[in-house]
């Protein structure tokens, strides 16, 4: 049986290390529906397997740092990043740097 576009992207998600981070475009991308990133974001929002499921390893395209609901908001979101090895720069994470390439 074919998995669901959520499985699919909580599947993906679950496979990018610590230190990595991927793009909700990437993630709606390998996903199967490079349209759908607005709709990974909703999927993040509802994860309901953190931190199996690390939806805080999600960034925007340029890499800045947007939504996060579990407590602490973005900036508990920074902290587990930098605490992972994230790399930042200029206040947005280092694409070039901690981009997950799969």
């Amino acid at each position: 049986m074919k998995n669901s576009f959520r499985e699919t992207v909580y599947k993906i998600l679950r496979q990018v290390p610590k230190g990595k981070v991927v793009t909700y475009g990437q993630l709606a991308k390998l996903s199967g529906n490079k349209k759908a990133a607005r709709a990974v974001g909703g999927l993040m929002r509802v994860n309901p397997d953190a931190p199996r499921t690390p939806c805080h390893r999600v960034v925007a395209s340029d890499g800045s740092l947007t939504g996060y609901s579990a407590v602490g908001g973005i900036a508990k979101k920074r902290i587990m990043l930098v605490e992972e090895g994230v790399m930042f720069a200029k206040g947005k994470v280092d694409l070039s740097q901690s981009l997950w390439k799969r």
